[in-house]
C-alpha cells in the first residue's frame, strides 16, 4: 500500500436474505479481525462495473449480474502500520451461478498481494450491530447498507 495516493475502488454487495458476502481478514498490526465485501481496485481507463466483475472473476472466478450503484465511501485507515486513503464505489450485485448462495464459506485469491488466499463467507448484518462485532470496513458502510435497504 502506498500512503501518498488516493486509491478509487469497487465493492459489491451480495446479499443472501439477512446476510451480505464478506472477506475475512486480518491486521497483523493490531492482531484484530474485520470484514470487507469482495471488490478491489479500479485500473486506469476501466469503468467502475468493469473493475467489478473483473475483480470477482480475478479473485473467486464468479461471474455477476445486476449491478446496481449505490454509493461512493470515503475511507482514511490504517493497516498493518500504514496509513491508506480510498475512495470506494458501492454496488450491490448477484452471482449468475446461484449455487453460491448455498456454500458457508467461498475460497479465493488476492491477485494484488501476490495470490494471497482469502476465505469469504456469509455474514448476518446483525452481527455488526453487536458491541463486540468485529468490524466492516469500508467506514460508512453499514449505514449505507441501512439506508438503501429502506427505499427497496
Amino acid at each position: 500500500m502506498n500512503s501518498n495516493n488516493i486509491r478509487p475502488l469497487v465493492i459489491c454487495l451480495f446479499r443472501n436474505n439477512n446476510k451480505i458476502l464478506v472477506a475475512e481478514c486480518f491486521d497483523p498490526s493490531t492482531n484484530y479481525y474485520f470484514y470487507r465485501p469482495l471488490g478491489g481496485a479500479i485500473k486506469f481507463g476501466e469503468l467502475s462495473e468493469d473493475a467489478l466483475r473483473r475483480e470477482i472473476l480475478e479473485e473467486i472466478g464468479e461471474n455477476i449480474s445486476d449491478l446496481n450503484y449505490l454509493g461512493t465511501l470515503e475511507n482514511i485507515f490504517t493497516f498493518n502500520n500504514e496509513l491508506g486513503h480510498e475512495i470506494v464505489l458501492v454496488f450491490d450485485g448477484k452471482f449468475v451461478n446461484q449455487e453460491i448462495y448455498t456454500k458457508e464459506w467461498i475460497s479465493g485469491y488476492e491477485e494484488e498481494d501476490g495470490n494471497l488466499p482469502f476465505m469469504s463467507l456469509w455474514k448476518s448484518l446483525e452481527y455488526f450491530q453487536e458491541p463486540d462485532s468485529s468490524p466492516l470496513y469500508p467506514d460508512g458502510l453499514l449505514q449505507l447498507i441501512f439506508n438503501t435497504s429502506e427505499g427497496s
